[in-house]
């Protein structure tokens, strides 16, 4: 083709497999949307570990479609415990 473009008709045998190792890349992904969620907000009192760090609520893994805007929490330089500001959830950091 003029201007240095691909002839969509002759891919040939290398863009197929090309196109192929990254669909499977792709697809072997984890689907986010088919993981089972924990409901956000479910509890009034999260007990959390320095595992957990940097602390939002709601907290990664929790299902977001009815809950607040993620806002992260200072939990260790409010002493081990902190509330949000949104919900009043109540963290306490165990270690």
């Amino acid at each position: 083709m003029p201007g240095g473009g691909s002839d969509p008709e002759r891919i040939g045998l290398s863009g197929l497999l090309d196109f192929r190792v990254s669909l499977e890349a792709f697809m072997s992904r984890p689907n986010p949307a088919l993981a089972k969620a924990v409901p956000a907000n479910a509890e009034h009192r999260y007990q959390v570990s320095r595992d957990d760090l940097p602390l939002s609520c709601p907290m990664p893994g929790m299902s977001l479609w009815n809950s607040h805007p993620r806002v992260y929490l200072p939990i260790v330089e409010d002493g081990g415990h902190v509330s949000c500001p949104y919900c009043s959830a109540e963290y306490d950091l165990a270690d």
